[in-house]
């Protein structure tokens, strides 16, 4: 008669194959396919119970094939959140229940306008565009301040687009509209001759650029080409035109302009047609945006209605008349009332309160998008919230389009809605169309529906699956491990999984992941896989492989775990981020472990029909890497069963107080050892040994063992001498 060992060999010595024969047989072969077919198909735990055959090839996968008639009990196992240490599956002692919610999603993913990590990218984006905007404007000032000095004719100025776009944007003007032609007629004008081509435009803007630099009507330079007024003139107007928040920088830029220009202005209308000018007198005079201009314009005009409406300052510190426009000799300031003007305009300025809006604006962002549900809910303004939120903090939307380089001024509220419901992966889609990166970034850091509607984020690794692998890589980490030892690697632990868990939302492609050291090794940790046991370039074929096609690279692997890891992520064979891999209520990989499971499970079953001790033996060595305590081997009756065996203790040991059985337990088996693979290897010899000699599996007794009978088999003599040596 063979021995259990021998048998048991047979089958582990060529373990691949000898799964992939127990796969292909008839009904294994046919049960399985069923179950891949149908599975995504499930949107309920009640769809699933209800068909049988997905049920029972789960529960038989799981080790839980003797409760399936129990559909009450499992129904409430797969309806526990098991993020919720007191829920139903977290209250069972068997951690085959909990193994086997966690290959479901029935509980469900939370939908949300976005992850964690892309909530924070947007912040910190939000809050570095103020910084890099003041950085831009001294950078592009500087060279500018610098360049200028250099040109010697219209035509150098017009050929550099750099100095030419900066006088464009001081300005006011379009950078892709104004005609360089039409810009050499303006600056060649001669100011002073009413027939000019600047004069004929009749517009103050066109006129002021033309007096900001000292061309010849043939385009040469009468030198020099601006004077420091000239030059300070257009760069506090760049500055102006180019910031969109307050900061000393514009303050200066303000207060600059505002000396050149002031003393240019001779009528009202000239004055109001200066947009700069206007937003400089709103701030200084205390005016808000909602006032209107012509409150502006008819308070310089008219004392009594400027003293009517609350505006006698404003009037009092310009010297109009009542038709707008000055008396001889009369300037539109004395340098007394330029003094106050500014003096007033430096107190009224908010630039130092800035830093605090800003914080407050990020603050408020956080607190509504725990809230927002739809797109509806996004694009609410702070003034039609019912919380505590303060109606002058940024709107979420726009600080959405500043922290993606987008102004505020070139999207619509409606065109936004239409780009985050866009689908991002149809060419055709409304946001692709547009052809411009920021708009995609923006429809990436966001997860709405064509309806408006949150969703369930996309990510590498869906949120589920990102928690099963945290929580298994955490388990292998401070496995066996007490004290001391205990609390510093599950610290340390905790700091990897923070990593994983963050980085998870931000990586977007296989070659992003493969680049990151601590995300890999997290990912094979988690399956027990040593990383130094496996190449990047072997971890690349592999995710260029499809885990659903059998004859793959990553399925021609002897160990299944990583077919399970790649399947894992939601990446296509191309490496990118796609959502066609995320499944239901079973992703890829929990998918490919519950197949894996099962034939594993069927083989132990078959192996089991024809000696009990070979399915012992084969469950021992695929439990023995998960043992963590003594009490997993006392809770598992066929752990308990190999444990009494091995060490030929009576049955009746199960009468014993609990903690003395822990005891004994760890009197017998380092459990330290279980994670060794050799060990575990001479625990299954003594165990097959053993129970050829208890149960007369082969010829021998254990007096004839005692005696050196020579009836004993070659193999079993084989263990019990690599017992004695082990």
């Amino acid at each position: 008669m063979v021995s259990t060992y021998l048998s048991y060999l047979t089958i582990t010595n060529n373990l691949g194959k000898t799964l992939s024969r127990t796969a292909s047989q008839g009904s294994v072969a046919t049960e399985t396919a069923y179950y891949k077919e149908n599975i995504g198909k499930v949107t309920s735990v009640d769809d699933f119970m209800s068909d049988y055959r997905l049920y029972s090839y789960a529960m038989k996968a799981y080790g839980l094939e003797d409760m399936t008639y129990a559909k009450a009990f499992m129904k409430k196992v797969l309806e526990s959140d098991l993020s919720d240490s007191s829920s139903f599956a977290n209250s069972l002692s068997d951690n085959r229940y909990t193994d086997f919610a966690a290959a479901f999603k029935f509980v469900g993913e939370d939908a949300a306008a976005q992850t964690s990590s892309q909530e924070s990218t947007l912040l910190d984006n939000y809050q570095s565009s103020f910084d890099d905007e003041t950085a831009d404007i001294t950078t592009e000032t500087d060279y500018y301040d610098g360049a200028i000095n250099n040109i010697t004719s219209v035509d150098s100025l017009l050929g550099s687009s750099r100095l030419r776009n900066y006088v464009l944007n001081a300005f006011g003007l379009s950078t892709d509209y104004t005609s360089t032609s039409f810009l050499r007629n303006v600056l060649t004008s001669d100011v002073d001759d009413p027939d000019s081509f600047v004069n004929q435009l009749d517009d103050d803007v066109y006129l002021n650029l033309a007096k900001a630099f000292n061309f010849n009507t043939d385009g040469s330079v009468s030198d020099p080409l601006q004077t420091d007024d000239q030059k300070a003139y257009v760069e506090s107007a760049y500055t102006i035109s180019q910031s969109t928040f307050a900061s000393s920088q514009v303050e200066d830029a303000y207060s600059a302009y505002f000396s050149a220009t002031i003393g240019n202005i001779t009528t009202v209308d000239q004055l109001m047609a200066d947009d700069k000018l206007v937003a400089y007198i709103r701030s200084a005079y205390g005016l808000s945006d909602s006032e209107p201009d012509n409150y502006i314009s008819a308070s310089l005009k008219s004392s009594t209605l400027a003293t009517a409406i609350g505006y006698g300052d404003l009037h009092d510190a310009f010297n109009f008349e009542s038709d707008g426009t000055l008396a001889d000799g009369v300037s539109a300031q004395t340098s007394d009332q330029t003094t106050a003007t500014t003096e007033a305009f430096s107190t009224n300025y908010s630039s130092a309160s800035v830093d605090t809006w800003i914080e407050d604006s990020v603050a408020n962002y956080k607190t509504r998008l725990a809230d927002v549900t739809s797109i509806d809910d996004f694009l609410k303004s702070n003034a039609d919230d019912d919380d505590d939120s303060n109606d002058d903090d940024a709107e979420l939307w726009q600080m959405a389009l500043r922290s993606f380089g987008i102004g505020s001024d070139e999207v619509t509220k409606s065109e936004f809605r239409k780009i985050l419901e866009s689908d991002p992966d149809d060419p055709d889609s409304y946001v692709n169309k547009l052809n411009d990166s920021r708009f995609t970034s923006l429809r990436a850091a966001f997860s709405f529906d064509a309806d408006g509607n949150t969703t369930v984020p996309l990510q590498a690794m869906s949120q589920s699956v990102v928690d099963d692998f945290v929580a298994d890589y955490k388990e292998n980490k401070i496995r066996y491990l007490t004290g001391t030892e205990k609390t510093d690697a599950s610290s340390a632990a905790d700091t990897e999984m923070t990593y994983f868990n963050t980085q998870m939302g931000t990586i977007s492609s296989v070659s992003e992941l493969l680049a990151d050291d601590r995300l890999v090794n997290l990912m094979l940790e988690a399956k027990g896989i040593d990383p130094d046991d496996v190449t990047s370039s072997e971890l690349k074929k592999m995710f260029e492989s499809d885990p659903d096609d059998p004859d793959s690279y990553v399925n021609q692997q002897s160990d299944t775990r990583f077919a399970s890891i790649v399947a894992s992520f939601n990446f296509d064979t191309d490496g990118n981020l796609s959502a066609d891999p995320v499944g239901t209520v079973q992703q890829r990989g929990d998918v490919i472990d519950t197949v894996n499971n099962y034939v594993r499970q069927t083989l132990e079953s078959n192996e089991g029909d024809s000696n009990t001790g070979v399915r012992l033996a084969l469950y021992f060595e695929r439990m023995a890497p998960t043992i963590s305590s003594a009490y997993d081997i006392l809770g598992d009756s066929a752990l308990f069963e190999f444990f009494t065996t091995t060490f030929n203790l009576s049955s009746y040991v199960s009468n014993m107080d609990v903690d003395k059985q822990a005891e004994m337990v760890t009197n017998f088996i380092d459990l330290e050892d279980l994670g060794d693979p050799d060990k575990v290897e001479n625990l299954i010899q003594r165990f097959t040994a053993m129970y050829d000699v208890a149960n007369g599996t082969t010829d021998s007794s254990a007096l004839s063992i005692l005696s050196g009978s020579t009836s004993i088999s070659a193999d079993t003599l084989l263990a019990v001498a690599q017992l004695k040596s082990g």
